[in-house]
């Protein structure tokens, strides 16, 4: 997905987990995915390095699907979807 389409998705949950860092925003992402139904986009809100790389890992080996990652001031939006 472009930068744009990503910008624009409807999010169903939204996790924000700026500010704590690795394994915090992973194991957010990691509760709130129980929250959300199959098909439904969770966004993962960190300012973690590690997290741009742990999370779309978790996401395909979970069976979910990474949608892709926008870089904010200070922090990233993740994006996966609920497999």
């Amino acid at each position: 997905m472009t930068q744009e389409e990503l910008q624009n998705l409807e999010v169903n949950k939204s996790v924000d987990a700026r500010g704590t860092s690795c394994p915090g925003p992973l194991l957010a992402a990691k509760k709130a995915i129980g929250e959300i139904k199959s098909g439904e986009i969770m966004e993962i809100l960190s300012s973690d390095e590690g997290t741009r790389k742990d999370v779309p890992k978790w996401a395909n080996k979970k069976g979910h699907e990474y949608l892709g990652t926008v870089e904010e001031s200070g922090y990233f939006k993740i994006f996966m979807k609920k497999g």
